[in-house]
């Protein structure tokens, strides 16, 4: 077995290993090659600096990387690993981190990333063995939610990314593919609630999927997460959201409030290099 970069690899081989890959996971992963190619792009997937092991000419498992600077540190964020069956438990992932780890160094990454779900404990204890450590706990939702009878006035506008200063938003607590460095890349709808006079909460969503990617009230009022959320039902009665910091205490008590259901629970992991 040989360990190769991914560049020359033709998209729809490194899709046919993924898909078996992935076939029995923890969550349903969906299948068409145009969302994981549209996904990887946003994401700033570098198949450079993304590995595979190969048995022969076929692909055995892989790491894809995305590469990006970000809060001062150049990243490698693992956006996806995965082995085929019959291949598991011969320490493919450690070798292919151990190829790859001096090579990330020598082009300026400082720090690896990655998410893995907290019910995959093996995939979590492979990661331990690399060097990652636990960082963040996120937690995901997805469904129908029942915002409160009580009426707010508010007005909801539809407005461009660049109405807002990124930068006194928070951008730390949101996950890779949430981070406005991604979705900026993606085709989203940007909206601000404004009531009484100012603006109470904006959202980011984008409407193919009716994915909320970022989400959040300027006042922490009950009225301005109803407010929010009346919004947000406005346009979609069923939503998904991932990748919620469970520190961030406000956003997830509302949450349960509004009975969204906790479809899956993630950690983020670090390792610095």
């Amino acid at each position: 077995m040989k360990i190769k970069s991914l560049d020359t690899l033709p998209f729809a081989s490194l899709m046919d290993c993924f898909l078996v890959a992935f076939a029995n996971y923890f969550v349903k992963m969906p299948t068409d090659h145009d969302f994981y190619e549209e996904r990887w792009r946003r994401a700033k997937v570098s198949y450079a600096d993304s590995y595979g092991m190969f048995d022969g000419d076929t692909l055995i498992g892989f790491i894809i990387h995305a590469i990006d600077t970000r809060n001062g540190d150049r990243i490698a964020f693992n956006t996806g690993t995965g082995v085929i069956p019959e291949y598991r438990g011969k320490r493919i992932v450690q070798q292919l981190y151990d190829h790859c780890i001096p090579k990330l160094k020598e082009k300026g990454i400082s720090l690896c990333a990655l998410e893995v779900i907290t019910e995959n404990e093996k995939a979590v204890k492979a990661y331990e063995k690399v060097g990652f450590s636990i960082t963040k706990r996120y937690k995901c939702y997805g469904g129908t939610f029942q915002v409160g009878a009580e009426q707010h006035d508010y007005v909801l506008k539809n407005v461009d990314a660049s109405h807002f200063l990124w930068e006194t938003l928070h951008q730390e607590s949101y996950s890779w593919d949430n981070h406005i460095e991604t979705v900026q890349r993606g085709s989203y709808d940007y909206y601000v609630i404004n009531s009484n006079g100012k603006e109470a909460a904006y959202f980011i969503l984008e409407p193919n999927r009716c994915y909320v990617a970022q989400f959040d009230v300027f006042e922490d009022t009950l009225q301005n997460w109803e407010r929010l959320f009346s919004a947000i039902q406005g346009i979609s009665e069923e939503i998904r959201i991932n990748n919620v910091d469970e520190q961030l205490t406000s956003k997830i008590n509302f949450l349960k409030h509004i009975q969204l259901k906790n479809t899956v629970d993630q950690f983020e992991m670090e390792m610095r290099l």
